[in-house]
């Protein structure tokens, strides 16, 4: 399966992103993986994730077709729903993480998602950048509160965030136990969740208001991107909710050289 001469990617609707920051989100489509981790229509899929049972020449490919839009190799972390932060230029074989940062031109922190939200970030005077994985168990659990600490450490100045494609409010139907991780740390999370009456104890969390919240218990107002479906806009968007077995996308940010 050929692929397209580049992969469609999705360039953050960030306004306020500094000129010296680079960031993209992959999409499905522009790569080789076929069904099910194709683009949904018939060609070639950009699955990232090594471990979702694709063909292994198959995910190399499309990484290769990736890293030709970026400065360098991506530090790929193996995601654990966990609240650890590393430093992208120290990740080396996918090590254990779901958050990376980065103040060195060059070195670009990468999310992989297919449902769960992630975080882009940077400081207002582009000196240092972020990505965090966002699914339920790791916003709740404090990761976004430590990828901003970490950037703090490291001298950034004002935060900024862009949130990327997650499942939407209307389909990220969650039990009780979610409502109550996130209430019980903050009160205002309640007008995250919608009851769904057709399922006792069941409710549609809102990922992004959540995220919101999260970010400006930290201090971060300026907060772009929330928008998206990643359930709904098949045609886009590799989604685990929908699909099961299905692919990953990435969600990546440097410092300019």
């Amino acid at each position: 399966m050929t692929p397209a001469a580049a992969p469609a990617v999705l360039l953050p609707d960030w306004p306020d992103l500094p000129s010296n920051v680079g960031a993209l989100s992959t999409l499905r489509g522009g790569g080789v993986s076929r069904a099910p981790y194709d683009d949904g229509d018939g060609g070639g899929g950009l699955n990232l994730g090594v471990h979702v049972g694709d063909a292994p020449d198959a995910v190399a490919q499309n990484r290769a077709i990736l890293r030709a839009l970026l400065p360098a190799e991506p530090a790929w972390l193996t995601q654990v729903h966990g609240t650890a932060v590393l430093d992208a230029v120290d990740v080396h074989g996918a090590p254990a993480a779901d958050a990376s940062i980065a103040s060195t031109p060059g070195s670009v922190c990468a999310i992989m998602t297919a449902d769960c939200l992630p975080v882009l970030f940077c400081d207002a005077p582009g000196r240092v950048v972020g990505a965090a994985h966002a699914g339920w168990r790791g916003l709740a659990a404090g990761v976004l509160e430590n990828t901003v600490a970490a950037m703090r450490a490291t001298g950034a100045g004002e935060i900024l965030a862009w949130l990327g494609p997650a499942i939407g409010p209307a389909r990220f139907e969650v039990g009780e136990e979610v409502r109550q991780a996130f209430i019980a740390v903050d009160a205002e999370a309640d007008a995250a969740f919608v009851p769904n009456i057709k399922a006792p104890g069941k409710h549609f969390a809102d990922i992004y208001h959540l995220a919101r919240l999260v970010l400006r218990r930290q201090g971060i107002e300026r907060i772009s991107g929330g928008g998206f479906c990643t359930v709904t806009e098949r045609e886009r968007f590799y989604s685990y909710r929908r699909d099961g077995i299905t692919g990953r996308m990435a969600s990546l940010i440097w410092l300019r050289s």
